[in-house]
């Protein structure tokens, strides 16, 4: 598939996680994928039980992409994951084989105050 593909996929994918359309939002992995959240040391393996496990959550999520970028078989997503009202940003690495999603790995970082010792090269970016 050709960057300009993956790149409608991936905001499909975004778009549909959103709204919290579970179905259109696997569309995007193989079969066989593996999802990985080295932070909980979890991993998830087939895309059924990727979804399932998404589908199970009972929070009340929302996706705010910031970036997207990537090239070939490898894409990256800046994005702000809020659930229940507090905000993780988040990136997710994507490796594609054939079109589809084969593994994903998600970092998961908090918010924090910025800090004062830097303040005069800083600026606010949220």
């Amino acid at each position: 598939m050709e960057d300009g593909g993956i790149r409608a996929a991936l905001d499909r994918h975004w778009a549909a996680s959103d709204a919290g359309d579970f179905e259109a939002e696997h569309q995007i992995y193989r079969e066989d994928a593996v999802l990985d959240y080295p932070q909980s040391g979890e991993r998830i393996r087939g895309r059924r039980n990727i979804q399932s496990s998404r589908a199970a959550q009972p929070n009340r999520k929302r996706f705010t992409v910031r970036r997207i970028i990537g090239k070939d078989d490898l894409w990256v997503t800046e994005y702000v994951l809020t659930y229940d009202g507090r905000p993780s940003h988040t990136v997710s690495i994507m490796e594609f084989l054939d079109g589809k999603v084969a593994r994903e790995t998600q970092y998961f970082s908090d918010p924090f105050e910025p800090g004062a010792s830097r303040a005069q090269w800083a600026e606010r970016i949220l």
